[in-house]
């Protein structure tokens, strides 16, 4: 087993590994080129299966990778060559480990004599992130149990809150409880009743009060998991009710666009067309982002107007419009019959929308 995963999840696929190969190779052929360089976090990861390239989470990766069509060089800092070889990489992979001293460079100059026709991911990057778009099968199942971790961790904290709780404590809690799973916590996120209108609140020493929202994001074998979650103490607005009902069916909007071949700007076009249809301000969309693809990258890409990236069917998405006081997401698999919650808990209240489980607020 891995030690890059715990003793329940399954470790990285010799399968995927060799099929994640064949798409570069054919890239490769494509562009006419010798080598590919991949040196980012999520490149990386996504190539080697699941590996976690980091030491700092704010640093650069330790481990990069040069494709050739002849073999592989998975080229890491000489200080992390044996603990990779030993806990990170299939077999096949640690026998092609590169030390590099700390010192220097950990890959090789670009269109140095050592690497003739040789490509960097920057390259091709829209090629990279079709390639691993389509799930494979060990892919696919290690993000079904991080999601659904992800989302019993938020259904802990927020079981547990107290109104009285700094929101820094509720964020400790989460942060905690994810890296006790083995769950990097890349965002962490909460906003007490004084602050619900910021869209990206850091937390601060302000109690949770009557409502609150929690939001996290956490990778696990290269994947990340995004979602949200609000709970209060006590009952309702009607006012919020009404709010977060309508920024459910405006995430519904996005789901329906969402469909194999469609380019991400139509999909995002057609999905900030819910705002005003739901009630909302036209312009809302502009204020906070609306989401994207997922997978190795917090989002791979984040929808944008120009956005070319198609969708795939096997492909994960997070989509997380929000209004003042609302805010719905969660990270979902896209099937050929449509798509499947990943972060879902079935202890959470939810409602039906479109044929799925949607959260709604947890009442304490």
């Amino acid at each position: 087993m891995s030690g890059l995963l715990d003793a329940s999840v399954a470790g990285p696929s010799a399968r995927d590994r060799a099929t994640k190969r064949d798409r570069l190779l054919e890239l490769l052929e494509q562009r006419r080129a010798e080598a590919l360089v991949l040196r980012s976090h999520g490149a990386v990861s996504w190539y080697l299966d699941g590996v976690r390239t980091h030491v700092s989470l704010s640093g650069d990766p330790v481990v990069g990778v040069v494709v050739r069509r002849d073999g592989d060089e998975v080229r890491v800092f000489a200080n992390e060559a044996e603990r990779f070889a030993a806990e990170e990489l299939l077999p096949s992979d640690a026998a092609a480990i590169v030390p590099v001293p700390w010192h220097e460079p950990l890959l090789p100059a670009l269109g140095g004599p050592s690497l003739p026709r040789v490509l960097d991911e920057t390259d091709l990057a829209a090629e990279l992130r079709a390639a691993r778009a389509s799930l494979l099968p060990g892919e696919t199942a290690r993000y079904r149990a991080l999601g659904r971790t992800a989302a019993e961790v938020l259904t802990d904290v927020a079981a547990a809150a107290d109104p009285a709780q700094a929101e820094r404590e509720v964020a400790a809690a989460i942060a905690g409880g994810l890296a006790a799973r083995g769950i990097d916590p890349l965002v962490v996120l909460v906003a007490g009743a004084s602050r619900l209108g910021v869209r990206h609140p850091l937390p601060t020493a302000a109690p949770l009060g009557r409502r609150a929202m929690l939001v996290a994001c956490g990778r696990r074998a290269g994947l990340i998991a995004n979602l949200t979650r609000w709970v209060r103490f006590g009952a309702a607005e009607p006012d919020e009710q009404d709010a977060s009902s309508r920024i459910l069916h405006v995430e519904a909007g996005f789901l329906v666009a969402t469909r194999p071949g469609r380019r991400l700007d139509a999909v995002l076009a057609d999905g900030v067309a819910g705002y005003a249809r739901h009630g909302f301000a036209a312009d809302e969309w502009r204020r906070h982002h609306q989401g994207g693809a997922a997978g190795y990258v917090g989002r791979d890409p984040r929808a944008v107007p120009g956005a070319a990236d198609r969708v795939q069917v096997g492909q994960a998405f997070a989509w997380n419009p929000s209004a003042p006081g609302a805010k719905v997401e969660d990270t979902m698999l896209l099937g050929a019959s449509g798509f499947d919650v990943l972060t879902s808990d079935p202890r959470w209240p939810s409602l039906e929308i479109g044929g799925l489980a949607r959260p709604i607020e947890l009442e304490r």
